[in-house]
């Protein structure tokens, strides 16, 4: 039987008075950017998304950006009033929000709980107390873990996002926060490079020298690394890079950092690439059976792990097997 297909309905609400001016976000440029609905226009929103969405589909409402949990609670209730109704009526099968660390409370969770809200995703952005300090966030480790423990001790879905390259940040601290995030028991993540945007305190740094940003060749490595973590522990990775976007192109709000198009499929080319040298393959033809949707990732971003086996001698050719999971693989030799 084929999984049912998942879909997101977006609802923008960025938090227009965060108390926390983190470094690299321009939270004045997010308001610009995006117009705030009211709670009435969101049935309008989730409306228009239903018409085009299947509907043997599972879906959720999703509120994103800024921190869901710390906007005004009564206009956070009549947010999810009006979602709710789309729960009750069967139409949608539940709420995900996304919010910091530092708004979640036993109070807010009765909330959310009361509401039809069965996802939470906490920007954790790192673990490492000098690097969320750097990074303006406004608390230290310990309110991401009273967090993730709170949500943990209810039947929500949680959710850890994390950023890679932040001040202060390194490789191995990076690969911690990602252990971190194991420990803590989140269901999913995300892996977000950090990038420097105009307007933000991150520029300043960075025009000042004192804000190095990853090339696109570190972003996509420590990646690698970091996704071999949550791969071992089966924590659902939902995004691994930025989604590009018009905004966040040289001429308009980026200044500088890791973002291509195919971030994630240089990612996983990269991982394939580590599983292939791990294999121990012989000289001559052979045919290597991979899953049908890894199958792009193991030939590699533009080809370049059949090209590298190639030039070592080996005549490989990969084909799709339905029957074998990701980052398996079956070679015949002929």
């Amino acid at each position: 039987m084929s999984k049912k297909k998942h879909c997101n309905i977006p609802i923008f609400i960025p938090e227009l008075a965060c108390p926390h001016q983190c470094v690299f976000c321009n939270q004045e440029k997010i308001s610009n950017t995006f117009s705030v609905p009211t709670p009435n226009e969101i049935g309008v929103i989730i409306d228009s998304y239903l018409e085009t969405i299947p509907k043997s589909a599972e879906i959720n409402i999703a509120f994103f950006g800024g921190s869901f949990t710390g906007i005004p609670q009564q206009k956070m209730i009549s947010y999810l009033k009006v979602a709710y109704k789309y729960v009750v009526e069967g139409k949608v099968q539940g709420i995900r929000i996304s919010t910091k660390p530092d708004y979640i409370t036993n109070p807010i969770l009765d909330i959310l709980e009361k509401y039809g809200v069965i996802a939470i995703e906490l920007g954790a952005q790192s673990t490492n107390d000098k690097v969320l300090v750097k990074s303006g966030r406004g608390h230290k480790f310990d309110a991401i873990e009273k967090a993730a423990n709170l949500i943990n001790n209810r039947n929500f879905e949680l959710g850890l996002q994390m950023m890679l390259g932040l001040p202060y940040d390194n490789l191995e601290l990076s690969i911690q926060t990602a252990k971190d995030i194991v420990r803590l028991k989140a269901d999913t993540t995300r892996i977000y490079p950090t990038v420097v945007v105009k307007g933000t305190v991150l520029e300043k740094m960075y025009k000042k020298g004192d804000y190095n940003v990853l090339s696109l060749e570190e972003a996509v490595s420590w990646s690698k690394e970091i996704l071999k973590i949550f791969n071992e522990a089966n924590i659902k990775v939902l995004r691994v890079g930025l989604h590009p976007s018009e905004e966040l192109e040289p001429e308009k709000s980026l200044v500088a950092g890791p973002i291509h198009p195919s971030f994630k499929e240089m990612v996983l080319s990269e991982l394939w690439n580590d599983v292939l040298n791990e294999k121990q393959l012989e000289k001559g033809k052979s045919i290597i059976h991979v899953a049908q949707n890894q199958l792009n990732y193991a030939i590699g971003y533009k080809g370049r792990n059949r090209n590298l086996l190639q030039t070592k001698g080996y005549d490989v050719k990969f084909v799709a097997d339905k029957n074998l999971k990701d980052f398996e693989l079956n070679v015949c030799h002929n």
